[in-house]
């Protein structure tokens, strides 16, 4: 399909993507709108996700605006109003809630979708089980009805202990007034405050032999100590702002946002949505345009300048964008990174990444990783770990003092390890692994692919060099195409670095052994 791009104009501004029926399925934005357009249709230069998107395109529309920030601002608009099948959809995220505190005399706590005018509300939270948990240890502290409406006599809860009964007048507008006001500071996060004041009371009640009352409010303080310790992370170097990192893997793209505020991560946000040309950028846009935009963004790479200009624009002043290369906020970033592995690809997750990155038959379900250890030659060892449903299986790592090979001969060492682990487990009719890794390069493979077939063994077996991640299979001369912060690489750069500590443990032990008389 031929699109005729001579009206599009070189100026800023949005352009809409129409299928043959005339619907909306892709909205951008452009410094130079032409050649914006133009770049989709450029032969060999597309990737697979936006080959699908171009072999959909019927016609283009274009919206010219006066500069890139403001085609910024129509972009958003534009996709909220219709929804293109090819943008990123953050619905795909989970739904946000509230937690609610109403305001009738004796104010109710609960859950709310969306905020209306009256109460008070606290939130959004992307994570479900944290609101629920928040929820019910404000309500067990603090004893605040649930209700909907104050019934007519003393419900189950009072009798529990949970709920102090304001419906039978139990206690009064005063005294309930005070257990919101401490609900409140919990729920705003100024939970340390409280504690302080608590404490304070507490030492007031006990000097005065109020013991009674002094031991209820140590097990609130005692509650509150622990729901602080669970909702809140203290990085090493705090700062102010959002911080966002991600993995992208089989066209979609995995991102967690997390907020900083006073020097504290708060709370972490979960997105997963359909890889698209500029996703960064169009998050940014759409995130922002419905939450506050805060002092500093940190991101793993550029953004266009627009960007900044936009955010600066919707907070009504100067947001900074960082792009840290090392200290302590790329400390945090790559612990977001981290936090994106655990989420959602760790255990199983990980293992079904490296089964689709690999093209494997089998889940590799057991995978086992070899690694040779020696200094210049020698008191060399191999180690062999194996890792179970893609976390470490200790109780089956293996330490092995070489018999036959050479020191310095890491091939002839892994032709030896492999032989003797995997003729004992013939022997002994035990389980063989899924996957087998080689920590080397061709040469490390090629000894080990020999020895499985001289044992008339078919387990899928890579290697993975160390300077650029690379990960070689030993049919095919060139590494595989998988990057290596993909989480199939990374999963396989966590075992390798593994049986790499365990190696080199025991070569340790094995040289202090030699120079200890």
């Amino acid at each position: 399909m031929i699109i005729d791009t001579s009206h599009i104009p070189d100026e800023p501004g949005s352009y809409l993507f129409m299928d043959e029926e005339g619907t909306v399925i892709y909205v951008g934005k452009a410094k130079n709108l032409r050649k914006r357009v133009q770049s989709y249709f450029r032969k060999n230069e597309s990737d697979p996700k936006t080959a699908v998107l171009v072999g959909a395109i019927r016609s283009v529309d274009f919206i010219a605006t006066a500069s890139e920030t403001e085609a910024l601002i129509l972009e958003n608009t534009l996709i909220k109003k219709h929804q293109p099948k090819y943008n990123i959809d953050l619905k795909d995220a989970k739904s946000y809630a509230f937690i609610q505190l109403s305001d009738d005399p004796y104010p109710r706590i609960g859950i709310a979708r969306k905020t209306v005018p009256k109460g008070s509300f606290f939130g959004p939270f992307v994570s479900g089980r944290e609101r629920d948990h928040l929820l019910a240890m404000v309500k067990k502290i603090f004893g605040l009805r649930s209700c909907r409406r104050l019934p007519k006599r003393a419900c189950l809860r009072y009798h529990i202990g949970t709920c102090p009964a304001p419906c039978i007048g139990a206690i009064g507008q005063q005294a309930y007034a005070e257990r919101v006001r401490q609900a409140t500071e919990v729920l705003k996060g100024r939970t340390k405050n409280l504690i302080l004041e608590l404490k304070a009371e507490m030492e007031r009640l006990s000097a005065a032999c109020a013991f009674e009352s002094a031991i209820t409010i140590r097990e609130t303080i005692t509650a509150l100590e622990h729901l602080a310790g669970r909702r809140m992370v203290t990085p090493k170097h705090a700062s102010e702002g959002d911080l966002i990192n991600y993995r992208v893997t089989g066209g979609e793209v995995y991102l967690l946002l997390f907020h900083q505020r006073n020097g504290t991560l708060m709370e972490k946000e979960e997105y997963q949505f359909t890889e698209s040309p500029d996703f960064l950028s169009e998050f940014l846009v759409q995130y922002y345009s419905d939450h506050e935009v805060p002092g500093e963004v940190i991101l793993p790479e550029k953004v266009d300048d627009a960007i900044t200009d936009y955010l600066t624009k919707l907070r009504g002043k100067g947001v900074l964008i960082t792009i840290p290369k090392q200290g302590g906020k790329r400390e945090l970033l790559d612990l977001a990174g981290k936090n994106v592995d655990l989420t959602w690809f760790s255990g199983e997750e990980r293992v079904h990444a490296l089964r689709r990155a690999l093209h494997l038959r089998e889940m590799p379900d057991i995978i086992e990783c070899f690694d040779i250890s020696h200094l210049s030659g020698t008191a060399a060892v191999g180690s062999m770990v194996r890792f179970r449903g893609g976390r470490p299986d200790k109780k089956n790592y293996r330490r092995y003092s070489l018999k036959t090979a050479e020191g310095g001969d890491d091939p002839g060492s892994i032709r030896e390890v492999v032989r003797r682990r995997y003729s004992r487990l013939i022997k002994e009719e035990k389980e063989l692994p899924n996957l087998i890794i080689i920590d080397g390069g061709k040469a490390q493979l090629s000894a080990a692919y020999s020895e499985l077939k001289n044992l008339d063994l078919e387990v899928p077996v890579i290697s993975i060099a160390k300077r650029e991640e690379e990960i070689y299979m030993p049919t095919i001369p060139y590494p595989l195409p998988i990057p290596a912060d993909d989480p199939a690489s990374l999963l396989i750069q966590e075992i390798r670095d593994e049986a790499h500590r365990f190696a080199v443990t025991y070569n340790r032990i094995r040289r202090r052994k030699k120079v200890i008389p």
